[in-house]
């Protein structure tokens, strides 16, 4: 009776998990949304700079596209995990999974502590009260922000590699998937810095390889040949 019981709560652990896996897809489309506008530079044009701050897009594409977005992206990556927990790559979906989760939270202190401070500094700057560059800069770019910032982006390439490595090896099918799903994010995280214009674009290429992830990885794991795989799987014999 207990072992049916645990079969019966490992199907809908699966089930869950196979659901989830389009959060990743959601995650991806957030991602480009929420990439298509970028706000002036703060240096050379910080008039512009807070009337951006001060927009509903700025302030919803802060809340939904990154933080939300970032909380979608964990879940997913829980999701990969649970389909792969009982098969050879469950430790480097596990792993993947957790340093997704450290990413998130670092990315929603770093969102978070923007679009809570900078709306009301940019008002502030428009209503004409002086030294608000300056507080922006002590604050919204202060080194304690900065440097979340800079771990963030470091967890999530390190998640999204381990855990790409972690798919790719799970099927042969599934090789380009795991390799597109480290590549996108990584390539996400290096045009942020360097090419900002380029995010949506890869954004949306990240969107089409977890779409294809949430249909395919299901189904890998579901093969009679994947029992190979399995890390409960018994021993063949000689």
């Amino acid at each position: 009776m207990a072992h049916a019981g645990s079969g019966s709560a490992g199907a809908t652990a699966e089930r869950f998990a196979a659901g989830s896996l389009w959060l990743l897809p959601v995650f991806g489309l957030l991602l480009a949304l929420s990439t298509l506008t970028h706000e002036p530079d703060r240096a050379t044009d910080f008039e512009g700079y807070a009337r951006y701050v001060t927009t509903d897009v700025f302030v919803v594409s802060h809340l939904v596209g990154s933080i939300v977005g970032a909380g979608l992206g964990a879940v997913g990556a829980v999701g990969v995990a649970v389909l792969l927990a009982r098969t050879r790559h469950a430790a480097g979906a596990l792993t993947g999974a957790a340093l997704t989760i450290l990413a998130a939270v670092l990315l929603a202190a770093t969102f978070g502590g923007a679009v809570f401070a900078q709306p009301g500094i940019g008002r502030a700057h428009l209503a004409g009260v002086a030294g608000m560059a300056d507080l922006n800069a002590d604050t919204v770019y202060g080194a304690p922000r900065v440097l979340t910032a800079m771990a963030a982006t470091l967890l999530l390439v390190a998640s999204a590699v381990v855990l790409g490595v972690a798919v790719a090896r799970t099927a042969r099918p599934l090789r380009w998937l795991g390799v597109g799903y480290a590549g996108t994010l990584t390539l996400f995280a290096v045009v942020s810095i360097a090419f900002s214009a380029l995010q949506p674009v890869v954004a949306a290429l990240f969107t089409v390889v977890a779409v294809l992830l949430a249909v395919r990885l299901p189904r890998e794991v579901r093969r009679p040949e994947a029992a190979s795989t399995r890390a409960d799987a018994p021993a063949r014999p000689a």
